[in-house]
């Protein structure tokens, strides 16, 4: 089966959700590191610090281009993390209730 053709606000905004998705684990790794070296500087710590960073970009990469390649795409990925499905009922239920009709 085919991917359909994409316009380019589709492209664009895939390679949004791609880099939102690459940011996750490469700033959870930035945050660690920086623990980790201001905590104690030094070389030792430096080196932990830049092989952790080095982590989460790899493994940023690897769930962004995992991510991109499934059928549904970046986006609808995004979409699903995003989603407050009982915050939405509870708005739901209470514009009923406040409701004139």
């Amino acid at each position: 089966m085919k991917k359909e053709r994409q316009n380019i606000f589709e492209k664009f905004t895939e390679v949004m959700g791609g880099i939102r998705v690459f940011l996750s684990p490469f700033l959870i790794a930035g945050i660690i590191a920086a623990i980790i070296y201001f905590s104690n500087p030094n070389t030792v710590t430096l080196m932990i610090a830049i092989a952790i960073i080095l982590l989460g970009t790899i493994l940023g990469l690897k769930l962004a281009g995992r991510i991109h390649k499934s059928k549904e795409g970046t986006m609808n990925f995004i979409s699903r993390t995003d989603a407050t499905p009982d915050i939405d009922e509870l708005v739901n239920r209470k514009e009923k209730e406040d409701d004139p009709r």
